[in-house]
Parts: C-alpha cells; structure tokens; sequence
C-alpha cells in the first residue's frame, strides 16, 4: 500500500474571510511600514548599485573561492563578490578568477592602494598568481542599473497584470498586481531592516518572487472561473471561499517542497547566494499569503460581473474562455 503524505485534509471548510479586515490592514500596514523603512534605512546596495573595483586574477593553481575571501576578510574592505570564471578556451593550467571590492568611502572605486592589499594578499596564498587586470565601475553606470532594475521590475508587474486581464477579467488583473507589488515592496522593506546585500542577483529574485506569487494567484483564481460557472447562484464570497479551500493542498505542498528547496541553498550555497535565497523566501511566503487573503478580497470589493451572455451555452462571462 502506498504511502501518501497529507499536509493538509482533501477537504477543508476555512472561512478565509472571517478575519479579512485584519488581513488586509496588515497587509497595508507592511507596505507602507516598508517604504519608511527603506526611506530612513536605505537599502544596502552591494558593487553592482553602488560601484566598486574589479580585479581579474589567473593562477596555475586552481581558484578555491574560500580561501581567497579568507585572505581578503581582514583587509577590512567591505563587500567582496569573488567568483571562478570558465571558458573552454582555457588552457588546463589556467585558472581564472574575478574580485569585486566596493567603492571605498569618498572615491568612486577602490584606491591604488586598496588594490595593493588586496593583490599582496593574495599572493601569501598563491605566489603564482597575477593580475591581468583591474577595472573600476563609476557611480554613473552604478545609477544606470539602479534605474533599469526598477524599469524592469515595473515593467513585469505591468506585463503580469495585462496578462491577467486578458485571460480572466480587469477584476482578477487589478487584483493580481497589487498583490505582487505587497510581495515585492514587503520584501524589499525586509531587507532594507536587516540591510541584506541588495545587488543585481536580488533584482533576479524579486523578478522570481512576481512569478512565483502570479503561478500560486492564478490557480486559484481559475479554481474561482470553474466554480462560477458551476454555481451560478451562490455568493461571490462563498465561492472564493470554496475556490481556496479546493486549492489549498495544492498551494501548501507547492509553498512546502519551494521552500525546502529554498532552505537548501540557504545551508548548503555560501555566502554568494544567501542574499539571493533569503530574498526568494521571504517572497514565497509572501507570495502564498497575499494569494490567499489578499488577491481575492480585492476582486470581492470590487465584484464582478455574473450576468450570462445571450450564448445559452455559457454559463458566466468567463465560460469562452479556455483555462
């Protein structure tokens, strides 16, 4: 007999309703916490936002990242972003690897002797290595991808929400991106409070967390499109209340295995992706409570139409379209 694991009963009756006026304060509350937080606080913007110096390091050894950033971590220098870089054309013995310091306070990039340390340091540990290059990164390209991360950002919610409208109705989209958006601001509130490192692979996480929190809103609500053909004279919220009821297994079994995933990397990735985990966590938590108790009490509010067409056929506004 098969062993089948149950997070959560195949049927449930929770009111998700019952405490929405909590809910949704709660949930205005955080964003709006969050855009003072990062208004007083600031975020903490690694070499990508912030500029810095980048050193270009070949070796006959072969590149252990760990012990580079123990030779460099009592220069005292800030952020160091430290990775191996491949390329078939290569030769065996060549091993390459890129340093990222950030700009020191009061200059544009690392100075001359900033970078001094750094390439003594390194050579107690590897006396055959040098260092082909040494490039700096100014605050006018550090402000040119500040802006562009927030274009794309904008952009995908945008995106998301046309989306929506198109596959269900303006109710569910409008629905859909405000509950994105709480995803993302709370998220980036969390990490402008524990000043997390917030660089380009954090942008890739919050583009991750609009996903991930539009797949988890989107079964629900075309749960929501079936049972409003389907129960044409119950109540709005009843059947919302239904809608997320049926699709709760599936969303607390998603959220579940995400997150042990998620948890993983956390332990087992280092210290290079643990901003980038932690962003992503915070997100899918977010993501799985904003799609429960959020996106739908917005389409609640506002309602939506029910009223048949003149096709016999179809049972709601919503029956000509597929799933």
């Amino acid at each position: 007999m098969a062993l089948r694991l149950k997070l959560v009963p195949d049927t449930t009756t929770i009111n998700f309703f019952r405490w929405q006026w909590l809910t949704f304060g709660s949930s205005i509350a955080l964003m709006i916490a969050s855009l003072v937080i990062v208004a007083v606080m600031g975020l903490n913007f690694g070499i990508d936002f912030r500029g810095g110096t980048t050193i270009r390091t070949e070796s006959t050894q072969e590149v252990d990242v760990g012990t580079y950033r123990s030779a460099l971590q009592p220069l005292g220098i800030g952020d160091i972003i430290i990775t191996e870089v491949f390329d078939p054309g290569f030769r065996a013995d060549q091993h390459v690897a890129s340093i990222r310091i950030e700009a020191q306070e009061n200059a544009e990039a690392a100075t001359p002797e900033t970078v001094a340390r750094v390439q003594d340091a390194l050579r107690e540990i590897d006396p055959s290595i040098t260092f082909p290059s040494v490039e700096s990164v100014g605050p006018k390209v550090s402000g040119e991808l500040v802006r562009s991360a927030v274009i794309a950002l904008v952009l995908a919610a945008l995106g998301i929400g046309i989306y929506i409208w198109f596959r269900f109705e303006w109710q569910f989209a409008l629905g859909t991106v405000v509950a994105s958006v709480h995803d993302v601001l709370v998220t980036v509130g969390i990490l402008a409070l524990f000043q997390i490192r917030f660089d380009l692979t954090t942008v890739a996480a919050l583009l991750t967390i609009l996903g991930y929190s539009v797949n988890d809103t989107v079964v629900v609500f075309d749960r929501l499109r079936e049972n409003l053909r389907k129960y044409k004279t119950m109540p709005l919220r009843d059947v919302m209340n239904l809608s997320v009821n049926e699709t709760l297994s599936r969303t607390i079994m998603t959220v579940v295995t995400t997150l042990i995933a998620l948890f993983a990397l956390l332990i087992f990735g280092g210290d290079v992706l643990r901003g980038f985990v932690s962003t992503i966590i915070f997100g899918v938590i977010l993501g799985t409570y904003s799609s429960i108790y959020m996106a739908k009490n917005l389409v609640l509010w506002i309602g939506v139409n029910r009223e048949p067409k003149a096709n016999p056929k179809a049972g709601t506004k919503f029956a000509d379209i597929d799933a």
